[in-house]
């Protein structure tokens, strides 16, 4: 395969205080817990052409049983619910996308499509939706259930509630709000349509009581990399948040995603991948390893351990030796993708515990990089020129700090080589990346057969 050209995707991915688990620990980092710190973050981002602002989202607070991590970390705290804080940084940004996390394990889908059709509204086309399935226990016990939802069940209500979702938002055409004073009519018949969805999961007779959102749909996210994660993202998904270690893994994983998009009527171009890229610079190669090192110093045991607890999908750790190798992780109703990626990693490099969650402290199992302007660029070319990514998601380890340097030193290199827009060309998310407008699908459809 030739290698490709053009521009890349950068979103910005905000959590807290920044993304390494030691962040709040800084002492340059901003608290993140105000209005007024996230307009800044957005507004660093949007002021450098990003696509995207992203939020992830939880529904619990992880608490270990005697407290020794958990009040050593924030732990699933978090400073606001981010459809809520999106529609507030939507009145103070005018052009970047804003992408927010939401479970359809715990969510209801008339809901939660009439949420981001809102956000489209409120932000006139920039809203996308960060679409999840939740495998915690404690958020399980949240909402009514027993234990953990299965895996298998997880994606299965997945599925239906993405159709539900979208189909809800195909409720009137593009144009059926006529509102003709003279004539009495608010909008046309023919272009109501109800959704009428009866399935497994959901029932739903529609339609939803809010307009046909500017982009039509917002833009689908999808985060997950297990096998069942890779089909729902290729029926349903514009972009996804994923995570690879190396250039051949990314690569495998892009071919193999945008591979299963045929038999779902769709062209590769209908799916963007955009993995998260965890980024500490430097002016110089030892100016960011040391910033990287004063975080890494910043970590406390039972913060790693509570780390890999998190990401292994519960497995405890603690009764390991720190200095010993990684025990076999068996399977569990957790998070697959990701526990498969930590546990391959460990064995690569033949790691410890301790040199394990050591690893990941900053990017979580995504891509970390330590370097330069011209050596980050490096990498992210290359990836991107052979086919392992469509843009990144950047993972900032400090805000406003670790953001403010990409912004400052990455971004003219990749300017510098072409790879980035200096100016925005269109007013949506999809705009921004290249995505085509879907058509309403029950557009044309006479009122009587609904």
């Amino acid at each position: 395969m030739s290698r490709r050209h053009g521009q890349l995707s950068l979103g910005a991915f905000l959590l807290f205080t920044g993304h390494h688990v030691a962040a709040w620990r800084h002492k340059e980092a901003s608290d993140s817990t105000t209005l007024a710190d996230f307009i800044g973050f957005a507004k660093i981002a949007e002021d450098a052409k990003f696509d995207a602002v992203f939020l992830a989202d939880g529904v619990t607070v992880r608490i270990d049983p005697h407290l020794a991590a958990s009040r050593k970390a924030h732990n699933g705290v978090y400073p606001f619910e981010p459809i809520t804080l999106l529609a507030a940084l939507a009145g103070h940004t005018s052009r970047i996308g804003l992408v927010a996390t939401a479970s359809t394990s715990f969510s209801d889908p008339y809901n939660l499509a009439r949420q981001f059709a809102s956000l489209d509204a409120l932000s006139q086309g920039r809203a996308g939706w960060n679409l999840v399935t939740s495998s915690e226990t404690a958020s399980a016990h949240n909402f009514g259930h027993d234990g953990a939802i299965p895996h298998a069940d997880r994606y299965e209500r997945a599925e239906e509630f993405a159709d539900v979702v979208t189909g809800l938002w195909d409720s009137w055409d593009d144009d059926a709000f006529v509102r003709d004073r003279a004539g009495g009519r608010y909008f046309e018949p023919a272009k109501l349509h109800r959704l009428n969805h009866r399935g497994r999961h959901f029932s739903v007779q529609g339609p939803l009581n809010i307009a046909r959102p500017p982009q039509g749909h917002p833009v689908v996210v999808q985060a997950g990399s297990s096998e069942p994660g890779k089909e729902l993202a290729a029926r349903t998904a514009e972009a996804i948040f994923t995570a690879q270690q190396t250039l051949a893994d990314a690569v495998g994983f892009y071919a193999d995603v945008k591979g299963r998009l045929a038999k779902y009527g769709r062209s590769p171009d209908d799916l963007k991948i955009l993995p998260g890229v965890f980024p500490v610079v430097g002016r110089t190669e030892a100016e960011a390893r040391e910033k990287f090192e004063a975080l890494q110093a910043l970590i406390e045991p039972v913060v790693g351990l509570d780390m890999l607890t998190t990401h292994s999908g519960g497995l405890d750790l603690s009764a390991y030796p720190l200095d010993g190798p990684v025990p076999e992780i068996p399977d569990t109703e957790g998070p697959k993708s990701r526990r498969e990626l930590l546990l391959a990693l460990a064995r690569r490099e033949n790691l410890t515990v301790r040199q394990l969650y050591l690893r990941i402290a900053g990017a979580r199992g995504h891509w970390q990089l330590v370097g330069t302007p011209a050596q980050i660029a490096d990498e992210l070319e290359e990836r991107f020129v052979h086919y392992g990514a469509d843009g990144f998601n950047i993972m900032a380890p400090t805000l406003p700090g670790g953001l403010v340097d990409f912004v400052e030193l990455v971004v003219p290199e990749l300017r510098r080589r072409g790879l980035f827009r200096i100016e925005y060309s269109g007013t949506t998310l999809r705009d921004h990346l290249g995505l085509k407008r879907p058509a309403g699908r029950f557009a044309g459809r006479v009122a009587a057969a609904e």
